[in-house]
């Protein structure tokens, strides 16, 4: 349903210059070149990324303090707010009837063709709301989480993302092709068939319009054969919405719920914005998460971080990282070029079809190929694996993967990968490398720095995230049976 990635930057270095990082770089370098990259590292390629710079005298004294011996809470907060990087907002209040609703939608299998999965399936409690594995598969596989399959080898092109704090964002899915670009306006694929009427419905952004399409899609919910939506024409959007409403009105409780969670309005009248709306609903009422050790840090808590938090911290805000990790949610919401192996069925780009062209294939423009949605960052230690695709499966090598990311994408280890996956690398290393991103030239991490860096990672992760159980019902209004 959603993205996943761990970028630094589509913005190009500004003479070519190599930035190499070593133990002792850790305090100098974080404290004056850091801040240099800070004012020089964005270009014409990153129009979106925070443009507030502390004024210069203040970040000469932030650059003059930075030392090992210098290193204070009080130093990592000025970098963290110079770089736009703060607390996050508490979830805004959602009517108790539409999260009822949305929940009940969520873990429901009645919005799957065949009755075989629900948004639950590649989004577990039990996995922080992703599956365990690099692709998931969706309508006909067999089994949960990792060791899940599918008889005829089917996968979802792109890895299910964790669903923390999606009301932040305006773009939806690893390529955008979910964009609010005004109050209740979107770009979608389904065009004109999102209607006015259905848009005003949207309450929470464009995580509202998100779940209207992965019900369309057959290899995500609506399967390929052997139900009445199967037998309508891909495109044809608003058919494919009008069914499931159908076979939600179908079910007295189902009606029930949703003129109790829209309050005046006949189920009659109600399209599947409605339901759209609900499930968003839920989601950001229950999985906008803001009291990590990192929050607690920020709202003047010490100790709330280890010393080798603290570090890391001062390394990701003065380094490249936040540059695109940026922001409450730790994404700049853009799409970046960082490397990564691309494996499975692609996306129908390339002369053989499996090749995936990422952002191209929303905008048109041979500039955007093979650049994907910087995910936020928030929970990212549950979260894995990693990568649009998935095709890194610890954070310490993700994190590692921006040492040389260039030789990292040509010496990629498939065996990492899950047993029906492995054979599944797509042949295009020369194009991706073509399109990275330069800002990403001449980074070396030294085995420390990385450590400080996963460390400081940790520090994102709001307990809560680690058990989601509270989320599962015990039923749902089909009676069918409920993902765990």
């Amino acid at each position: 349903m959603f993205g996943r990635t761990f970028s630094y930057s589509a913005a190009r270095e500004r003479g070519g210059r190599e930035y190499v990082v070593n133990r002792t770089s850790c305090s100098a370098f974080a404290a004056v070149a850091g801040v240099i990259l800070v004012l020089f590292g964005c270009g014409d390629q990153h129009p979106t990324a925070p443009t507030s710079v502390a004024p210069t005298a203040q970040l000469d004294r932030i650059g003059a303090s930075t030392s090992d011996t210098a290193l204070t809470p009080e130093l990592v907060r000025a970098l963290a707010a110079q770089r736009g990087i703060g607390r996050l907002a508490s979830a805004p209040y959602v009517r108790p009837a539409l999260v009822q609703l949305g929940q009940a939608l969520m873990f429901d299998r009645i919005l799957s063709g065949n009755h075989d999965v629900s948004c639950a399936t590649c989004h577990m409690a039990a996995y922080a709301t992703g599956d365990g594995r690099s692709l998931s598969i969706g309508a006909g596989g067999v089994g949960l989480g990792p060791s899940r399959t599918h008889p005829q080898g089917i996968f979802i092109p792109r890895n299910a993302p964790p669903l923390f704090d999606l009301s932040q964002l305006r773009h939806m899915f690893w390529d955008g092709r979910v964009e609010l670009v005004g109050h209740n306006q979107f770009h979608t694929p389904a065009g004109v068939q999102l209607t006015p009427a259905m848009t005003r419905v949207l309450e929470f952004g464009a995580i509202s319009a998100q779940p209207m399409f992965p019900v369309t899609a057959r290899a995500e919910m609506r399967g390929q054969t052997g139900n009445e939506l199967t037998k309508i024409p891909d495109d044809n959007y608003a058919a494919i919405w009008a069914a499931l409403m159908k076979r939600l009105g179908e079910i007295p409780e189902y009606r029930r719920m949703f003129e109790q969670a829209y309050p005046g309005q006949r189920f009659e009248k109600m399209n599947f914005a409605y339901a759209s709306n609900a499930i968003a609903g839920f989601l950001v009422s229950k999985l906008t998460l803001n009291n990590s050790p990192w929050d607690q840090f920020l709202a003047g808590r010490d100790r709330a971080l280890t010393p080798q938090q603290l570090d890391g911290a001062r390394s990701f805000l003065t380094l490249k990282c936040s540059l695109c990790h940026t922001g409450p949610t730790f994404s700049d919401d853009q799409f970046h070029d960082v490397a990564v192996a691309q494996i499975g069925p692609g996306e129908g780009n390339g002369a053989n079809g499996r090749d995936d062209f990422g952002r191209m294939n929303v905008t048109g423009d041979p500039a955007d190929q093979y650049r994907f949605r910087t995910t936020p960052l928030r929970n990212v230690e549950v979260t894995g694996p990693y990568g649009h695709d998935g095709a890194i499966i610890t954070l310490r090598d993700f994190i590692n993967h921006y040492s040389q990311s260039d030789v990292k994408l040509q010496t990629y280890d498939p065996s990492q990968l899950e047993p029906d996956l492995r054979g599944a690398l797509l042949n295009n290393t020369t194009g991706v490398l073509a399109q990275r991103d330069t800002l990403l030239n001449g980074v070396v991490l030294t085995p420390q720095l990385v450590d400080n860096l996963v460390a400081y990672m940790t520090a994102l992760t709001d307990p809560r995230a680690r058990n989601l159980s509270r989320l599962v019902p015990k039923k749902v209004p089909s009676g069918l049976r409920v993902e765990q």
